[in-house]
């Protein structure tokens, strides 16, 4: 016969992941990695997201196993005007169809436009000289 859960069989959470997840929805690209190389990249977005991982629905399928770079556009600006990007770079841990999900080994944010941004400034200056 079956028995009756326990009080404490009760306060066991359901959700046992080491890290909190987050339901992000970002636009993205990725880069599997060869030795360090780049190699087959395409684009997808996120479904949720933590500090130990990714899960995300890609272009395609990609395989299981194998180094990714993924590069987020974060959808915060600094300081107010440089947009920036989520750089991860992990292992893939599990894909099942369309969505994958990845073990997050390094992380950083990195300016994205500030140059163009720049370089648009000294262009419409120098046009103003002229």
């Amino acid at each position: 016969m079956f028995a009756a859960p326990t009080a404490a069989a009760a306060l066991v959470p359901l959700e046992q992941r080491s890290h909190q997840r987050y339901p992000l929805q970002l636009e993205m690209e990725y880069k599997l990695l060869t030795r360090g190389a780049a190699g087959r990249s395409g684009s997808g977005s996120t479904l949720n997201i933590s500090s130990g991982g990714v899960l995300f629905a890609a272009d395609g399928s990609l395989p299981s196993g194998g180094a990714i770079e993924l590069m987020l556009s974060w959808p915060f600006l600094l300081e107010g005007v440089c947009p920036l990007k989520l750089i991860m770079r992990g292992q893939i841990v599990r894909c099942e169809g369309n969505e994958v999900a990845i073990a997050t080994r390094h992380h950083e944010f990195r300016t994205a436009g500030a140059r163009g941004a720049r370089s648009q400034s000294s262009a419409s200056r120098a046009r103003s000289l002229a």
